[in-house]
Formats: C-alpha cells, structure tokens, sequence
C-alpha cells in the first residue's frame, strides 16, 4: 500500500459529505472526471472498494464507512495545526445533520439559520424533524436533540435545556366557550393531542398527567399541525412555551396548575465529537438556548 495523499482524502471527505461526484467537484472547484479520479487513486492506493455509485448518488461501502471516521480525525488534525500555528486554514465545511424533536427545530433552530450560515457560509446544516429518538450508531444523525439523555451507544450527551409545555386555546374559542376554571372542567372540554400509540418517545405520553380520561377532537403526531388546530378553535391542547406565547392568536388557561417541564439533551458520536464542523454547530446550539432562556 502507498502513502496516503491528503488531497485524495480531502476529495473522498467531499463526496462521502455531498454523496455525489458533481456536489463534491462544485464544493471543490473540481470538475467531475477529476473528482472520480482522486476517488479512484485512493481506492488503488488502500486496495478497496470505498464508494459505490448508484442512481441515488454515491454510497460509502463498509470500507469506505471506516475510512471516514480517519479522514474526519486526519482533518481535525490538520485544522488543529493550523489554528496553533496561527495559519487561518480554509472555512468550515461539509455538511452537518442534526435530528431534533418538531418544536426546537422549527421554532428554535430554523428561524436561526440565516445567522449560522452568515458565520459559516461552506457550512451546510441538516435539519431533522423527529417524534423518536434516532440511532446515534447508525448515523441516522451527526447531532441529536433529544428529550432524555441517551443511555445506550458510544455518545457524548449534555444537557442543552429546560423547557414548559403549558395549556392554551385561541382566543376565539374563549370568546365563545370562555376559559376552564378548574382542572376537572377539561374532561368537558375539546383537547388535541398526540397519536400515543405511535408516538416512541415516552416523554410525550402525558394526556393522563394533565387530563386523566379527557375525551380529544384532534390528533396529531405533528406539534405544529396541534398548534395550528389549537389555534383555529377547535379546542384546548399542550403547547410549548417558546412557540404559543409569541402567537397572538393563543392564550395559555391554567396556568398555576397545568404545566409540564421536559429537558432538551444534546447528544454527538464520540467518534465526531472532535471534529471542528460538528463542534461549530454544538457551540451554535449552545448560545442559540442561553439567548432564548427566557422563553424557554
């Protein structure tokens, strides 16, 4: 086997990122045939297959899976170095997937997107939505968010942050129904909830906490579809704090007796935790949280 060539393993890095030769060569400022070639002189070099090209675009093989976790540290490595040495070393790029429960992402993360990208523009961010918790060995996810902290796997995990979840109905469904002055009046009352018996994450099952034997009118596994038919009138439901008190169409009921603290978990493959893109996007997670502590 010859000496690995770190311009070989920089276009490797590419494609496994972009999980194409035309993606990769763009990032690159490579054309394709060029891309394909370096792939394929790393491949001579190791004496294995690593990336398999299908309609879908370009697949790693178990080969080139392995590979990846050295290229990554190899990187690291080399950025390290750069930063010690003074040297700035070329922007943070590639690409990040990050799983998060339905609410952080949409009403935490997304409407923060423009300022990372403005702070690492060559930075491309995933965003995941999920109602169950992803499988962290896999690589289902580089960065997971997650609603209890992860017990199995080689993971790093952290708290991230507390949140509530509280009672709220529309305005206009008050105006004709008025507000619920006591805990046992919501057995009376039109809820909208999650589907329990698809729902993965036991942190979500809370209809007995709150509302033990309340009929529902609406459900949905979609906290935003919730959201948006508690907001229409059709009924009371358990929103997150952070996403129903900027509405103004809502307002929260019960306030002193219904409510829910559930905790945010970030949570990396030890095996990525070192890497400067993935520690960028933890740090972006990190400060994002403490502004908004707030309305957590």
């Amino acid at each position: 086997m010859h000496a690995l060539n770190w311009n070989d393993l920089r276009v490797f890095l590419a494609v496994a990122r972009s999980a194409g030769l035309i993606t990769a060569g763009r990032r690159l400022g490579l054309d394709p045939t060029t891309v394909g070639r370096r792939v394929g002189a790393l491949e001579t070099s190791l004496g294995v297959k690593l990336i398999e090209r299908t309609t879908r675009g370009s697949i790693l093989t178990s080969s080139g899976e392995a590979l990846l976790e050295h290229a990554e540290r190899v990187e690291a490595e080399m950025m390290a170095v750069s930063a010690r040495l003074g040297a700035s070393g070329p922007p943070l790029s590639g690409t990040v997937r990050l799983s998060t429960p339905e609410a952080f992402g949409a009403n935490l993360v997304a409407p923060a997107a423009s300022l990372f990208h403005a702070r690492f523009p060559e930075l491309q961010l995933e965003l995941v939505p999920e109602t169950r918790n992803v499988d962290m060995m896999r690589r289902e996810a580089d960065i997971a968010i997650s609603l209890s902290r992860p017990t199995r796997g080689r993971v790093i995990s952290e708290k991230l942050a507390d949140y509530t979840l509280g009672l709220y109905a529309s305005k206009d469904y008050l105006a004709i129904h008025s507000a619920p002055a006591q805990l046992a009046e919501l057995s009376e009352r039109p809820l909208v909830w999650y589907i329990d018996d698809l729902i993965d994450v036991p942190e979500l099952r809370y209809l007995d906490q709150v509302a033990a034997g309340a009929g529902t009118v609406f459900r949905s596994n979609s906290i935003a579809a919730q959201h948006a038919a508690v907001a229409s009138g059709l009924g009371l439901g358990m929103l997150h704090r952070f996403a129903a008190e900027p509405d103004p169409r809502l307002r929260r009921v019960l306030p002193e007796v219904v409510s829910l603290q559930r905790s945010y978990w970030l949570s990396v493959h030890e095996n990525l935790a070192h890497l400067p893109r993935i520690r960028a996007v933890r740090d972006f997670l990190l400060a994002l949280v403490r502004s908004r502590a707030d309305d957590l």
